[in-house]
């Protein structure tokens, strides 16, 4: 098999079209133009074309997965599913395997994790930080570090980071009423309102008493 046309890709940063005598394309990055010394007019023997396919191949794991994490912060385990996520079906209708096996997927996450751009302790406190700030309490909190797939050992440090919940309860509680007298009825939803939102009852009730509701401990 012979290169007959090696040229950079005029829609992708980094990316080369490697057009083969047979029509085919391989897309592979700049990394495996030089460590393949690749140029237009080169023969390809069988044991070097699935060698070039394979790097290419996992270039583009790599590249997608930056990509990815580019695109919002997001843990291990939710980089990991989306590459090893089922694909839309191609042009042609056919099924398209996922970008990575859930082995490649882990490496690319090593290669993440060393280099800084993956890390699962700064990301448990960067979503503490978010959805505390949006006046949502602990019990919300744990439920998105499960949900996201956050490691246990960093929750804690992570809630350290949250916003204390007085701050987001009494927002709320001025938000809703206004600064008005709110009857029995309007403290139930209200209180109802807050323990959705993941506080518990004993910091609601400290709440509606900064307000001025006057709820007994029970």
């Amino acid at each position: 098999m012979r290169i007959e046309k090696l040229e950079p890709s005029k829609h992708v940063a980094e990316r080369w079209l490697c057009w083969l005598e047979d029509g085919s394309c391989i897309r592979v990055t700049e990394s495996e133009v030089v460590s393949f010394a690749l140029y237009t007019g080169m023969e390809i023997p069988d044991t070097l074309y699935d060698q070039l396919t394979e790097a290419a191949r996992r270039s583009t794991i790599r590249t997608k997965a930056l990509d990815y994490i580019s695109a919002r912060p997001m843990s291990r385990r939710e980089l990991e599913d989306k590459l090893t996520a089922r694909r839309p079906k191609g042009r042609d209708g056919r099924e398209r395997p996922p970008l990575a096996t859930s082995e490649e997927a882990g490496e690319v996450a090593d290669w993440l994790e060393e280099l800084g751009y993956l890390n699962d302790a700064e990301y448990a406190k960067t979503v503490a930080r978010h959805y505390s700030a949006k006046g949502y309490g602990e019990r919300r909190l744990r439920d998105e570090f499960f949900r996201r797939g956050v490691p246990r050992q960093y929750w804690e440090e992570a809630l350290s980071e949250a916003q204390e919940p007085e701050e987001g309860i009494d927002a709320f509680l001025q938000k809703r009423f206004r600064g008005g007298a709110p009857d029995q009825r309007e403290l139930k939803r209200a209180s109802d309102a807050l323990a959705r939102r993941g506080y518990r009852w004993e910091e609601i009730r400290e709440g509606l008493n900064r307000y001025g509701a006057n709820i007994q401990e029970e």
